[in-house]
């Protein structure tokens, strides 16, 4: 039995859905434990790809039961809309695969309204916000004025917590952001119909989660954004509004520290960041523009191009850190291929000083300038490789060097889209 995290190491959109696919074959449980539909994982299976948002990867595989824990936001209508899609393709026959915490915060109609005029105001200083409501549904939560599941499904509850809220709102719409306000009857009308859908996914998930540890169950927690867009260890600003770490799968199950055995974190063999702040390692040129098109960045969630740059050293050496990573699952090896270098940074300079750990100030990070060292590149379609061994001598260097400079192992190369395109190096389930 082993309880496994699988977090981003970068800046979100490292590829998790398809390593988590991956995995949920030696799990019986799939924890999402933060977020909410501003993330978008996709996963290749067979010929078909799937994009979910909100319910976890492991949906995908039979005899698995796939969790939404307290600490991720949920929109009922996006929820729902998922699971008639997974119905509708034969992907999603039995309901009881999927339980919902009756503790988590429910993204409310203002929380969008607002999240998107706010993003519209801001000018210059556009966060990048996928204006989906969760960073002030998160700030409901935190301020003790969130709707939560439990309520929801409490219609004397939900009737008085969402007067008790709704003046705050409209005075917030319409006098500083200059939006329509909502009545409470167009917000009861929309929700209570989904609360009779909702009901019978609702239960006291962290309980469930303890029962089943106790069981000898293994759990798989899957997290959503990355690591430099945490709340707290993050390019703050420009971050997402939960914890992404992997002590945010604690506190976003219910499950202790202690119950935790591995964490994987995910990293591409280069670079991407969607939104605004500083990427030190960004290719603003050709390179950069191949590496967007061969590795399809955009945006499983808006669509919008991902910014694309050299693998960072500093960056993956801060993600060992603070998530205490014991290996790391290194995606989109294949998109290097054909380039006749690659470059790794090992380093920043700032001010005529070389630094080699990422800097807490978000105003020197913003000034810093990458320091490369040049790998010889590879030629070869690595699609096909299953084994290291089958991999082009320079891209083994490649991971080696990824290995040595980010102090940890990789456990995981993935070389292509499809479940099959991955070399699976150590299983950190054990099995």
């Amino acid at each position: 039995m082993a309880n496994v995290v699988v977090i981003g190491a970068q800046w979100g959109d490292e590829g998790k859905g398809k390593v988590v696919d991956i995995y949920t074959e030696f799990a019986d449980d799939v924890v999402r434990y933060q977020g909410g539909n501003n993330a978008g994982h996709t996963l290749v299976v067979g010929d078909q790809k799937v994009v979910l948002h909100l319910i976890p990867s492991g949906i995908l595989h039979d005899g698995k039961r796939c969790v939404i824990g307290n600490g991720v936001v949920l929109d009922p209508e996006v929820f729902i809309r998922e699971i008639n899609n997974l119905k509708a393709s034969g992907r999603l026959q039995d309901d009881s695969a999927l339980v919902l915490s009756e503790a988590l915060h429910l993204i409310m109609p203002y929380h969008k309204r607002i999240d998107i005029a706010r993003e519209a105001k801001s000018g210059s200083k556009k966060i990048g916000t996928t204006g989906r409501g969760i960073g002030p549904a998160y700030e409901d939560k935190t301020g003790r004025r969130g709707i939560r599941l439990m309520d929801l499904l409490d219609e004397k509850a939900f009737t008085r917590k969402v007067k008790d809220v709704l003046e705050e709102k409209n005075l917030l719409l319409t006098q500083l952001l200059g939006e329509k306000p909502f009545t409470f009857e167009e917000i009861y009308n929309e929700y209570m119909p989904y609360a009779e859908i909702l009901r019978k996914y609702a239960a006291d998930t962290s309980l469930l989660l303890h029962k089943e540890i106790k069981a000898g169950k293994s759990l798989l927690f899957e997290g959503a954004q990355g690591t430099l867009l945490d709340v707290d260890h993050g390019t703050y600003p420009y971050v997402t509004s939960s914890s992404t770490c992997s002590g945010g799968a604690c506190t976003g199950s219910g499950v202790s520290p202690r119950e935790i055995h591995e964490v994987i974190g995910i990293s591409k063999a280069y670079a991407t960041r969607v939104g605004s702040g500083p990427f030190p390692t960004e290719l603003e040129d050709e390179t950069g523009e191949r590496l967007r098109q061969v590795g399809g960045e955009f945006g499983a969630t808006t669509g919008r191009p991902r910014r694309t740059g050299w693998w960072d050293a500093l960056v993956a050496r801060y993600a060992v850190r603070v998530n205490g990573l014991s290996g790391i699952a290194l995606t989109k090896l294949d998109v290097l291929s054909g380039l006749e270098t690659v470059k790794v940074c090992t380093g920043y300079t700032y001010n005529g000083q070389v630094l080699d750990e990422v800097p807490a100030s978000l105003e020197i990070m913003e000034q810093c300038r990458p320091i490369y060292e040049e790998i010889p590149g590879w030629t070869e379609d690595i699609t096909k490789a299953r084994t290291m061994a089958e991999l082009p001598e320079n891209a083994r260097k490649y991971v080696a060097r990824i290995e040595e400079l980010a102090g940890t192992e990789v456990v995981m190369v993935s070389v292509g889209p499809r479940r099959d395109e991955t070399i699976l190096l150590r299983n950190p389930f054990g099995k």
